[in-house]
């Protein structure tokens, strides 16, 4: 099957209920891993792939590998997602390989300067039909002991973010509702702001995604810890969060930190069980098979599951 762009895989996850994984890979063992766990679930899939991967594999290597897998698996809809591309250089590099949605992050400049350049990414990217995804808000997890004034600075404004979508013409959009990137996201107990996401959708209608989504699953980083690791005091979205989060107008839930995790908590064991073992096949296959079993049941907790 040829890759497709997001948008038409987000727009049934929208219609019916349910959250697609984008999954962020950079080498061949992910990309094995999500694509044998979607032939499993049944699940449609996002690859993800940030400037830092585009660097690291190549964004023309990073398509290749994609395009073999989705020829292998026909009937799995794919797309390739360039996540957090942060100018015009970096989308278009994405573009010119093949990748077929793109994210423009601005988010962190002013509203206007944000609306503009992505007006000017959307103006390029429809007219291929590649989907384009946007942010409002900044990233970054918001404690109980922060002012309301605070929290409103950090957290997208629902009223912006109608007229961000209605003015950019972007096809899915990620608000800042508590959430942020690595494995330490809370010091509390885990909370979004759930009332503000369903505000967003309410008013836009359009799929949401869920940076920073990443649920640290303990099973993982007790491997992780057992074979060298430190993850203390790691915090993820709990299962539980995430579920309520779908409920109210998630579509997209990216997720790295869990395969990170899974990855090399197998490799330390591997390495650490076998201190003569020189063949990288014999350490990184366990690893890749982690992630799978980590996938599938991510998959299962989206409801992407069976959706194919």
């Amino acid at each position: 099957m040829p890759l497709i762009s997001a948008k038409s895989i987000l727009e049934d996850a929208n219609k019916n209920g349910y959250a697609v994984g984008a999954f962020n890979a950079n080498n061949m063992e992910f990309l094995q891993a999500i694509f044998t766990a979607a032939d499993s679930e049944k699940s449609p899939i996002i690859i993800a792939a940030s400037e830092g991967a585009m660097k690291y594999a190549g964004p023309e290597m990073l398509y290749s590998m994609v395009k073999t897998l989705s020829d292998k698996y026909y009937h799995i809809p794919v797309a390739l997602h360039l996540d957090h591309g942060s100018n015009l250089s970096a989308v278009m590099t994405a573009v010119k390989a093949g990748f077929t949605s793109v994210m423009i992050d601005a988010s962190h400049f002013p509203y206007e300067e944000n609306l503009k350049l992505t007006k000017q990414i959307v103006g390029i990217c429809h007219t291929v039909d590649i989907s384009v995804e946007a942010e409002l808000g900044r990233l970054q997890g918001v404690e109980d002991n922060v002012s309301v004034a605070e929290r409103d600075a950090v957290l997208v404004n629902p009223e912006e973010a109608k007229d961000f979508v209605l003015a950019s013409g972007i096809d899915f959009l990620a608000p800042a509702i508590g959430t942020s990137h690595g494995a330490f996201k809370f010091k509390g107990e885990a909370k979004l702001d759930l009332e503000r996401l369903k505000k967003v959708k309410e008013l836009t209608g359009i799929p949401l995604v869920l940076h920073g989504a990443s649920s640290v699953p303990e099973s993982a980083s007790n491997i992780f810890e057992e074979f060298g690791g430190n993850l203390k005091g790691a915090k993820g979205v709990p299962y539980e969060v995430l579920k309520e989060g779908i409920k109210f107008g998630i579509n997209k839930v990216n997720t790295d930190t869990d395969l990170r995790i899974a990855f090399l908590a197998k490799v330390r064991e591997s390495v650490s069980k076998d201190k003569s073992q020189i063949d990288p096949r014999k350490i990184f296959g366990p690893a890749r098979d982690y992630v799978t079993e980590v996938i599938r049941e991510r998959m299962k907790v989206l409801g992407s599951s069976g959706r194919i």
